[in-house]
């Protein structure tokens, strides 16, 4: 959830209103983004222990920007692709666009007309994609700001809200990333090309040497700013530029722009370029960047546009700031909200969430709304439904009781999890909580497992090492724990009951979770008999009893097994024999092991006296 911090007083001064932090807090609860804190960058400094002198002691508003939920879901039932799921308002990751939102909400202003117009001479600017740059960065848009008017302030914001959205949409500048030249240093028809490293040779901005691409990799390797963005790029034989008609670089993307066309606060025309490999997102960031700072061009919410000329001859013109066409049915807001309001109504409340809307002149019960460039989290009736929700006021909705008489009880897996966290508990062992994602070789290489690519669910863009996968197995999360511990007093009996996940074709979201119970005993002897005991114990209170294979009675019975991340011979399979609740047949399965864990897997963990280990799968006992 990224936060903005926003000059307190400018900000009070743009919505024509002192508030006291109660007031303001109140505001934002409405519009449903949150104040996080009321403070200045003089106190956060000193309360973080950092050199404080020097800074401004000016109220600063730190405010949370959340998540849409709604649109996570929606992209997920749907199955639309992960690069497209947008789940936060962009538009409010800096001043100008928070500002401009929360005075449309309070009605003191209008929703802005975004406007391209074209230069005087009536040509418009080039960007020329050359063929190479599909090696690397294919995909390519551009914008050009005129006449801006900057203040030391409004710089600060624009250099800000780039960061943010290289952070949060383009991914770490993985997936899109900015370039913003003044136009007056440079001159088109500007080029994106894809060039070997030796052959691309500028001064970086801020810096007074020539570098060429070699050279400057290896300079900002241990920059603590830059340094995590080479590898982006770093193992292609060829680097991604973008020249102007005198060949002059304007920047290395996604890493630096050049000192040549550095932005400084006496810049009047703004030249932006975004290359990327995920030609959406480019659009988005492009839209956003130029929406929020057009208003302070000579000509408020003008923008000229640019034209991407790519190598089959394909001519698209940038940004996109038309506003897109979106439905949504009257009767499907009013049962959502358990409202009766009526197409004024709705189109009055829409307003304040800067969305234009009418009554569809051939369907009664439709709604056609106009989306600006601003607000690209609009994917799906649903969300306009939450706009129509959150403008007419949460706390404003009617309580009554649901209309359906129901009888709330838990769920027969979560009843029998607390009955086994209770017996586990009585046992003398302590229950822990990891998480559920950990890294793929703690999954399955500590474990002495083979991963077959069918059941693992893989992250595809994970944040870090530590969380590649979703686990599946609670092992990884009780060794971790146990390493965590491993100063007191043996012997250590650690549990966990909880899901893990699998991938499951036969499912509608393509993945199923799975109740498990884990246990580990942990001491100078490795106690097998304990954990054995310990199995015996759940089985009994689970109703379950112990039979030999040969019968043909219901229960479980055990087998020695060959499992490679036990001791050899020191390991068994928990076999079942039940009646499926579903299906009424009788079914046989392992639904789990338990045994003395091999000594790779200990020291894989860094853990050093013997460990025995049980799980198995709670499901089938419910």
């Amino acid at each position: 959830m990224p936060t903005v911090n926003v000059d307190k007083q400018a900000l009070f001064k743009a919505l024509e209103r002192d508030y006291t932090s109660e007031e303001f807090n109140e505001l934002c609860f409405r519009f449903g983004i949150e104040l996080e804190e009321d403070t200045s960058e003089k106190e956060m400094a000193e309360r973080g222990g950092k050199n404080a002198s020097g800074l401004s002691d000016r109220p600063l508003l730190k405010i949370d920007i959340p998540a849409n939920r709604e649109n996570i879901i929606f992209a997920v039932d749907k199955g639309y692709d992960s690069n497209r799921k947008l789940c936060i308002r962009y538009d409010l990751l800096c001043q100008e666009g928070l500002a401009r939102a929360l005075r449309i909400f309070e009605g003191k202003q209008k929703g802005p007309e975004y406007k391209l117009v074209k230069p005087a001479n009536g040509k418009l600017e080039r960007l020329i994609v050359k063929p190479e740059t599909a090696q690397i960065r294919p995909y390519v848009v551009a914008a050009i700001l005129r006449d801006v008017a900057f203040t030391q302030e409004n710089y600060n914001s624009f250099i800000d809200l780039q960061d943010k959205l290289h952070n949060n949409i383009c991914r770490k500048r993985s997936l899109a990333s900015m370039g913003t030249h003044d136009l007056d240093t440079i001159k088109g028809p500007f080029t994106y090309e894809a060039l070997p490293h030796k052959d691309i040779k500028f001064i970086p901005l801020n810096k007074n040497v020539v570098m060429d691409g070699d050279q400057l990799m290896e300079h900002y390797t241990n920059d603590k700013h830059l340094g995590k963005f080479l590898d982006i790029i770093r193992e292609s034989p060829v680097y991604p530029v973008v020249f102007d008609a005198n060949r002059v670089v304007c920047s290395l993307p996604p890493i630096i722009n050049s000192e040549h066309s550095k932005i400084k606060l006496s810049t009047k025309n703004v030249f932006i370029e975004i290359t990327a490999t995920d030609e959406h997102k480019a659009n988005i960031v492009l839209s956003t960047l130029v929406a929020m700072f057009s208003e302070y061009c000579a000509k408020p919410f003008t923008v000229e546009p640019v034209e991407i000329v790519y190598p089959d001859n394909t001519v698209k013109v940038t940004p996109l700031i038309d506003r897109r066409l979106a439905t949504a049915k009257i009767d499907y807001i009013n049962s959502c909200t358990d409202l009766s309001l009526s197409s004024d109504e709705i189109c009055a409340l829409l307003g304040k969430m800067s969305l234009e809307a009418s009554l569809n002149p051939k369907d009664k019960n439709e709604l056609l709304v106009q989306v600006p460039p601003t607000r690209w989290d609009i994917l799906h009736a649903c969300d306009i439904m939450e706009d129509v929700a959150i403008s007419y006021g949460y706390d404003n909705l009617t309580k009554r009781m649901p209309s359906v008489n129901t009888v709330a009880s838990a769920l027969p897996v979560n009843k029998l999890s607390d009955h086994a966290r209770r017996e586990l508990a009585l046992s003398g062992f302590t229950e822990v909580a990891p998480l559920i994602l950990c890294s793929h070789d703690e999954n399955f290489k500590f474990l002495n497992r083979v991963d077959d690519n069918t059941e693992a669910i893989k992250l595809a863009n994970p944040k870090t090492i530590e969380y590649q996968v979703v686990r599946t197995s609670l092992l990884p999360g009780i060794l971790k724990t146990l390493n965590s511990n491993k100063k007191l007093p043996l012997p250590i009996k650690l549990f966990e009951v909880s899901d893990v996940g699998f991938k499951d074709e036969t499912k509608e979201r393509r993945a199923r979770n799975e109740r498990r119970v884990c246990a580990t005993y942990t001491s100078k002897a490795s106690g097998f008999e304990v954990i054995h005991g310990l199995l015996n114990r759940l089985m009994e209170m689970f109703m379950t009893s112990l039979i030999s294979k040969s019968s043909t009675k219901l229960g479980y019975w055990i087998e020695e097994s060959e499992n490679p991340t036990y001791f050899p011979g020191r390991s068994a399979d928990i076999h079942l024999r039940y009646v499926d609740s579903e299906t009424n047949e009788r079914k046989e399965i392992v639904v789990g092991s338990f045994g003395v864990l091999h000594p790779t897997v200990l020291s894989n963990f860094d853990l050093t006296h013997p460990t025995t280990a049980l799980e198995f799968n709670l499901e089938p006992f419910v």
